[in-house]
């Protein structure tokens, strides 16, 4: 079980918002590099990294700190999410040095474009879904669709994706504990692996999402628990690893 630090980026700082909400952000460093170095030293094997700028513009708007954070950090795998809607932006963070590359909106919008993106990129392409009551939100949690989360994980199943990032969006940046029933609904209902986001906040939640390892969920993004204190990741990720 991978405990994978979020570094989210607004105009080139490191913050968190309340449920997606652009107008309820907390900043937490002037220098994501240094941020996500804290966390490296702290035992994170991997990073999870949104341009929250992007997310609303369509296009990446902090990619040269993304960039910068992998020539820093080299051995830690990257995953990325924002404003990614065409392949020259999928190729740009891969030739900088991340890992995986995180298709939100565009993949409900559009869902031959990850099927594309799939066959040009195998292995590379992660698809994520936020979902409240199961209905997929897009546009930065603006918009709820009509769409069954589950419906669209086995879509993209089907299209060859490496894994799902599913968000409970009533969860996320509330520190309220993560639903993990909701995840290991949507883990048991495909064959690749599951990525739980969103109101991870304590070493209970680690504890019930390991449990649920079995199903498929592969790891856990942590956030503003990690943050404010009120999770240690280094205790978070020792724990994981012995629970495997």
């Amino acid at each position: 079980m991978l405990l994978i630090p979020a570094i989210d980026l607004k105009e080139g700082k490191c913050v968190r918002l309340r449920q997606g909400d652009m107008n309820q952000e907390t900043i937490f460093s002037d220098d994501p590099v240094a941020m996500a170095g804290q966390w490296v030293e702290a035992g994170a094997r991997r990073i999870h990294l949104v341009d929250l700028n992007g997310a609303f513009a369509g296009f990446p708007v902090n990619a040269d700190i993304i960039g910068r954070i992998a020539d820093a950090y080299p051995g830690v795998e990257l995953q990325v999410g924002g404003g990614i809607r065409d392949f020259d932006k999928i190729q740009t963070y891969l030739d900088v040095g991340v890992s995986y590359v995180i298709i939100g909106t565009q993949a409900v919008r559009a869902p031959n474009f990850v099927d594309d993106a799939c066959l040009e990129f195998p292995g590379r392409i992660i698809v994520g879904l936020d979902a409240k009551d199961g209905k997929v939100a897009t546009d930065g949690w603006a918009k709820v669709s009509t769409h069954e989360a589950e419906d669209m994980a086995r879509r993209f199943e089907e299209a060859g994706v490496e894994a799902l990032v599913f968000t409970d969006i009533g969860r996320d940046g509330m520190m309220r504990g993560v639903n993990v029933e909701a995840t290991r609904a949507l883990a048991r209902a495909v064959s690749i692996p599951v990525i739980a986001s969103g109101g991870v906040s304590s070493l209970d939640d680690v504890r019930a999402l390991c449990a649920a390892q079995a199903d498929g969920v592969q790891g856990a993004i942590v956030g503003r628990a990690i943050y404010e204190g009120s999770l240690d990741l280094a205790e978070a990720q020792s724990l994981a690893d012995s629970l495997v």
